[in-house]
């Protein structure tokens, strides 16, 4: 891969310039995993940007970006390829019409039923083929140690192989990066193929910064009072799933929709479940909002 970027510096400017805010340790493993044709693997808890990471990237450097969704029970199949099988059946029922007198080459016509344009690409090999591009493999956590172990197969070789078509090499190694909000402990194979980095929650001061970049239309005092208030809510120990910065953006932009100027108890609790998740957390923040924004 040629270099995208000559230093860390690099990094920071080009994912600001698309409202993402990286600190120094999280650009300068961007900035290595660009030059050394490492994926990038984040840790950390929902909604601190790890996800929006490879959106900023790809959009800072103009690369399509691919995603690929894990989940419980995911297998390379979903990862990688699958044939098209209702074409393939359409293909066979017109070669039949069309040449009912004639003798088929069983082998030839198997041939034609694996042929490249009945090949459904899925995100591992479609990212493979079109690099460089950014994928985007989320959630990893989620998928089994199967998955894993092809999934570090691919990552160190960069090829798969399609026993009807051969081997499938990526010319260019696309950008990786890996997400888990650590529901299970990944294998240290895969965590050493990668460069790692634990996206943590931001203090106040970055995540005002991160509002005010990314929701100038909200006013400087809203925006202040939103996210003084997510971050009391975080250390409060109470919740059962604090709120990420996705979500203070979604109540700083919820608040701004319904025409607030200001964080009051009234309005806060009508835009509550743009922040909190669970109905626990609602019950339990609505009864002190009022203790909460006077402290």
């Amino acid at each position: 891969m040629d270099h995208l970027f000559n230093s860390a510096d690099d990094v920071t400017t080009a994912l600001g310039g698309t409202g993402y805010l990286a600190d120094d340790a999280l650009a300068t493993i961007t900035f290595l995993a660009t030059r050394l044709n490492r994926p990038i693997l984040l840790e950390g808890e929902p909604g601190t940007g790890k996800t929006a990471l490879a959106e900023g990237l790809a959009q800072a450097l103009d690369l399509k970006l691919i995603r690929l969704q894990c989940y419980e029970g995911i297998d390379a199949t979903q990862a990688l390829y699958d044939w098209d099988f209702p074409r393939q059946i359409l293909h066979l029922r017109t070669v039949e019409a069309l040449s009912r007198d004639e003798r088929h080459d069983p082998k030839a016509l198997e041939a034609e039923l694996f042929d490249e344009r009945f090949l459904l690409a899925r995100p591992v090999l479609q990212a493979l083929r079109e690099a460089p591009c950014v994928l985007l493999i989320d959630e990893i956590d989620r998928a089994d140690d199967e998955f894993e172990a092809f999934l570090l197969e691919v990552l160190s070789t960069w090829q798969v192989t399609i026993p009807e078509l051969g081997t499938i090499a990526a010319a260019t190694p696309p950008i990786v990066v890996l997400t888990s909000n650590r529901t299970r402990e990944l294998h240290d194979a895969l965590k050493r193929r990668c460069l790692y980095h634990w996206i943590d929650h931001p203090g106040l001061a970055r995540e005002l910064e991160i509002v005010r970049t990314r929701l100038p239309e909200v006013s400087a005092a809203l925006a202040e009072q939103v996210v003084t208030l997510v971050q009391r809510l975080r250390t409060s120990g109470e919740l059962i799933k604090p709120p990420g910065v996705a979500e203070t953006l979604d109540w700083a932009r919820a608040l701004e929709t319904v025409g607030a100027t200001r964080l009051d108890p009234e309005v806060a609790a009508a835009t509550l479940g743009a922040a909190l998740k669970y109905r626990e957390d609602s019950e339990r923040i609505r009864a002190s909002l009022d203790k909460l924004l006077t402290a």
